[in-house]
């Protein structure tokens, strides 16, 4: 990959979401701005190697993006109100911040209009906001490629058939959007925070935009206990990025973690968010509440040994029962194992459908189990599935271990 390349990509990846934003706003279309911004990284590949990368990469980026949607527009014989105001508009080298964020917190509340059904709503959030692909959404949310490609084909019928508008609704609607909003913003971060493709565990600069944007939702809703315990959940998860990879960018797993690297200020923040969402929860704890709850939990512990997993099947339990998600059920039996030892844990895992993280945990536990042959086995098919690079990496170096003959 040349310089240019990895100077598109690099953009693309991490102001995508907030030129795409800037664009909806302009020309109202989501499918139209989309295509313009492929275009403008087209003509930057073809461009930058001639006339040099430009001062603000964005700027660019978004003109030209503009341009195009213009162009689409008049192609199409519509040369509406929302042109006209797109040519004249000025697109600033450094847009203003604020712009920025209601730019992106519109583009969340199109996301997550109540005429979108759940899953379609953090199906097009991933694609429009993460720019994952199909079959990078189809690992996040466990469905098939073709699954997602027809969801993502339907949404956006439903959004210019529907004409849904592309705007922060008034107070008084915002209620009945919060739940659909959490929904975006924490799979915004766990898509990010576990990355499916790609060198890196995760992505960094992704995880920092999610909170970005939870903070964003709270300002706007800060009576609401939802966005308290979305916020907390992500810095209570966040506050162990220090620890979660070697200088190399190798996964460190929770028991082998230095917690004098966890960022004690997050979780000191993310434990008062959690208190004060509880206060407001009427003794009925949400999904995001609980698990935040178990990430107070590890961030007590002072080490590993002193967690207190007992508590934290208990959580996960209530979790489950609230949100019957595989990945609940699935981190539920790592907790019955170190809690109950590794017979219970490979019973628990017995009752869900197998995966490629199914068989990495499953490879664990049996691992902890003295049982290095299955364990073997059971990696190997773990890496059938859509990991990071660093994941796999670390996977293969597990087999490799337990291959080696006991001492």
């Amino acid at each position: 990959m040349t310089s240019v390349d990895q100077q598109v990509a690099e953009t693309i990846r991490a102001e995508g979401a907030r030129i795409l934003a800037t664009l909806v706003r302009i020309v109202g279309d989501l499918h139209i701005a989309e295509d313009a911004v492929q275009e403008a990284a087209m003509r930057a590949l073809r461009q930058w190697p001639v006339t040099g990368i430009p001062d603000s990469p964005r700027a660019w980026l978004t003109v030209t993006a503009r341009r195009a949607a213009i162009d689409v527009l008049r192609r199409e014989g519509s040369r509406t109100t929302k042109e006209r105001a797109a040519m004249d508009l000025r697109v600033d080298e450094d847009p203003p911040e604020p712009v920025v964020h209601d730019d992106l917190l519109r583009l969340i509340f199109t996301c997550a209009h109540p005429a979108l059904s759940l899953d379609a709503q953090v199906t097009l959030a991933l694609r429009v906001l993460c720019g994952l692909s199909t079959a990078q959404i189809a690992s996040v949310l466990l469905s098939s490629e073709a699954a997602v490609a027809k969801r993502l084909t339907r949404t956006r019928a439903k959004i210019a058939r529907a004409g849904i508008p592309y705007q922060v609704p008034s107070a008084a609607e915002l209620p009945q959007r919060l739940a659909a909003v959490c929904a975006v913003v924490y799979t915004l971060y766990t898509s990010a925070h576990t990355a499916t493709s790609g060198p890196d565990l995760s992505d960094v600069d992704g995880c920092r935009e999610a909170i970005r944007l939870a903070r964003l939702v709270l300002d706007l809703m800060p009576d609401e206990g939802a966005p308290m315990s979305v916020l907390a959940l992500l810095l209570l998860t966040e506050a162990r990025r220090g620890a979660r990879t070697d200088p190399e960018g190798r996964p460190i797993v929770l028991a082998e973690q230095d917690r004098q690297a966890w960022d004690r200020a997050s979780i000191a923040e993310g434990c008062r968010l959690l208190d004060a969402s509880l206060r407001r929860s009427d003794g009925i704890a949400d999904p995001y509440q609980l698990q935040a709850a178990i990430a107070a939990e590890h961030a007590r512990a002072a080490t590993y040994r002193d967690t207190d997993w007992a508590e934290i099947v208990r959580l996960y339990t209530l979790l489950v029962d609230v949100q019957p998600t595989s990945a609940g059920r699935l981190a539920r039996a790592v907790a019955v194992a170190e809690h109950a030892g590794p017979a219970a844990g490979l019973a628990a895992l017995a009752e869900l459908e197998p995966d490629h993280r199914w068989h990495a945990v499953r490879a664990e536990i049996l691992a902890r189990d003295g049982r290095h042959r299955e364990a073997i086995d059971a990696m190997t098919a773990s890496l059938a599935g859509p990991v990071s690079e660093a994941e796999a990496a670390h996977r293969r170096s597990l087999i490799a271990q337990w291959a080696q003959p006991a001492p």
